[in-house]
């Protein structure tokens, strides 16, 4: 995965935030929504694609473009620094491909733990049995 070609292919737009800022609210567009195709992106392999697809299905749209938006500054610029830096962490996220999980056996000694127990245990109910004579 090549950072810079990815921040390349990347679009941006700014929009009027909404909550706190008084006057300013209304006349800076300060709310940066980025939008990235995944499918008509060049810096991604086809099998990164795919992983990708897969692990962001919930994320992205109908046409395969994710969409992060960010309006937690009043500055435009720190918030389009904001949104590159979650977009390439959920990039980064998504292209890991999880280790492999191999069995272990079950060790020796906690079978045999298991197996006195189950004696003893059938043993104390054996005791309580009546006699048969």
């Amino acid at each position: 995965m090549n950072k810079d070609l990815i921040i390349q292919e990347l679009d941006f737009k700014a929009v009027r935030s909404s909550g706190a800022g008084g006057q300013n609210v209304n006349k800076v567009a300060s709310k940066v929504v980025l939008s990235f195709n995944l499918e008509q992106s060049n810096a991604l392999t086809d099998e990164e694609k795919a992983l990708a697809e897969d692990k962001l299905a919930s994320r992205l749209t109908n046409d395969k473009v994710l969409i992060l938006q960010c309006d937690e500054d009043r500055s435009q610029l720190r918030n389009k620094e904001l949104v590159i830096k979650r977009f390439l962490q959920v990039i980064q996220n998504a292209l890991t491909v999880p280790k492999k999980r191999t069995p272990t056996k079950v060790p020796k000694a906690v079978v045999k733990k298991r197996l006195e127990n189950k004696r003893r245990q059938s043993d104390i109910k054996q005791s309580r049995r009546k006699p048969d004579f």
